[in-house]
């Protein structure tokens, strides 16, 4: 069968993310699979120094990009574009460029941005889903990107144009969720049901070695509010004997700083976070947001690595309670204490969790599946092409 030549968009962020990982990662399956990948990637950072006035009128609609997008669709000739992220130097004008060359458009949904100008539907530490199916305009009343409120009306009335330009129901032709719990949500938003598809995210790990002693408490990630750093913080203080390795940093690492029981390992690359998670007896993952699919949790289950997790949105439906980890009540930091404490006291039922993790992660998220998946959604959208 022939090998769908794919063009690969994505705006990196300024600091770099587990979607960032994601895009390298799907780029090394396709083309070691044999598909010829054209990667076009623009970055943040070509922000800085730009006037507010211009960096609003790209969001809403880029004539850089779109004429970009028409050369390299021109010159590469793909099958398919697979698109990551846009915003903010792309824009959604990419999707009317693909449209002009007849060329269909794949959208992994790595966040809510579609749904939700702050892309995470939380607000004021809790769930927000306020602005779900329905015009953005309480997230302008609550200045909820980056509490400035003439940055939240940009990207509200970039959702709001492209609603009414009909850009999400016309012009992608099929959206990946990552899960069934975030499919239903934006099936709320308003996107087409029928165009939107599950794929979760993949790593490629080799088993774990059984010989390797684990022990302790890890946690891996960004130390930012939505990830749960100050419900963290309290659980700690409720469990004084608890260790914790963290590795991470960002803007909430120094609420940790007082517990004599962590260690703070800062950023460290993926041969680090892999041999720590092999070493650890589980990892802990309290994000207050509804996350998409943490790359973080699909690198604990392929370690063997059960999780500690909130339970809230799709990590309740990630994460087997009693099997693959443990759930908590992200309102309770005596919840999550008590699960720590479980954790550290249960060594021979953790582990038996950890080798069910591990094949949960051979069943779903081994890069063989997930790029048989890929390519039959790649087909579906070249079909309603044809």
């Amino acid at each position: 069968m022939t090998k769908q030549r794919v063009l690969v968009v994505h705006n990196a962020y300024r600091h770099r993310g587990g979607e960032d990982s994601v895009v390298d990662a799907e780029i090394g399956l396709l083309r070691a699979h044999g598909h010829e990948v054209t990667a076009w990637q623009r970055h943040n950072d070509e922000l800085v120094g730009r006037g507010r006035a211009a960096i609003a009128l790209d969001t809403l609609w880029s004539r850089s990009s779109h004429a970009r997008a028409l050369e390299l669709i021109d010159s590469h000739r793909p099958d398919v574009v697979h698109v990551h992220n846009t915003f903010a130097t792309i824009s959604p004008s990419l999707y009317w460029a693909c449209a002009k060359r007849n060329v269909p458009v794949v959208q992994t949904l790595h966040n809510f941005r579609l749904a939700c100008p702050q892309a995470m539907l939380l607000r004021e530490g809790r769930v927000c889903e306020d602005c779900l199916g329905r015009a953005p305009w309480p997230a302008l009343r609550h200045a909820c990107y980056r509490d400035s409120t003439a940055q939240t009306a940009v990207l509200g009335g970039m959702l709001m144009l492209h609603r009414g330009l009909g850009t999400w129901r016309d012009k992608i032709t099929r959206y990946i969720a990552l899960n069934d719990f975030c499919r239903d949500k934006f099936v709320s938003a308003g996107l087409p049901p029928d165009k939107l598809r599950v794929k979760p995210n993949f790593v490629d790990f080799a088993a774990p070695d059984p010989q390797k002693r684990r022990t302790g408490l890890l946690f891996v990630g960004r130390l930012s509010p939505e990830k749960g750093i100050d419900l963290l913080s309290r659980a700690l203080g409720l469990s004084p004997h608890t260790k914790l390795r963290v590795i991470g940093n960002g803007p909430s690492e120094s609420i940790l700083a007082g517990h004599a029981g962590v260690e703070r390992l800062g950023s460290q690359p993926l041969p680090f976070v892999r041999e720590a998670m092999e070493r650890a007896s589980m990892l802990v993952l309290p994000s207050i947001w509804y996350e998409n699919f943490p790359r973080t949790l699909v690198e604990a289950f392929a370690t063997g690595l059960p999780v500690i997790a909130s339970r809230i949105g799709a990590l309740a439906e990630l994460v087997e309670h009693g099997v693959t980890g443990l759930l908590f009540d992200p309102q309770d930091p005596g919840d999550l204490a008590g699960c720590m404490e479980w954790a550290t006291t249960h060594p021979a039922e953790v582990a038996a969790m950890g080798r069910s993790a591990r094949t949960r992660y051979e069943a779903l998220y081994t890069p063989e599946r997930n790029y048989r998946m890929l390519v039959d959604i790649y087909r579906e959208a070249q079909a309603e092409h044809d």
